[in-house]
């Protein structure tokens, strides 16, 4: 029904920035929230980033100064600007979209990305 299609990962070095986006493929009717999330091998997905349709954000305590998040609400699209990178924020990073696809959705449902690879080098 929807694709969220991420873009912007790559190779960088540490204290380096690097700029995600993840647009969905379609109209949505009602967006609660996107966030982004990352996993690295052999750890759990966890939440980076977190921001409503009306702009409220949250962010994990590690990336806090270093990370934007931010919505366009109008083209259903979240992002991530990533500074100061540092190894351990090497991991897949996904997004996340939270709301409701038609007018008709009785239920608000999540919606994942494909992930894209983030890879610090020290």
């Amino acid at each position: 029904q929807v694709q969220l299609v991420e873009s912007g990962g790559g190779l960088v070095q540490a204290g380096g920035s690097l700029g995600l986006s993840c647009a969905a493929s379609r109209s949505i009717f009602s967006i609660n929230a996107m966030a982004w999330y990352r996993q690295a091998p052999g750890k759990q997905r966890e939440l980076v980033a977190h921001i409503t349709s009306g702009g409220r954000t949250d962010y994990a305590d590690s990336v806090k100064g270093r990370f934007t998040i931010s919505i366009d609400n109008a083209k259903s699209t979240v992002y991530l600007q990533m500074n100061s990178l540092k190894p351990e924020d090497t991991a897949v990073y996904y997004c996340l979209l939270q709301g409701r696809l038609t007018s008709q959705a009785m239920i608000v449902q999540a919606y994942w990305g494909q992930g894209t690879q983030v890879t610090v080098s020290s």
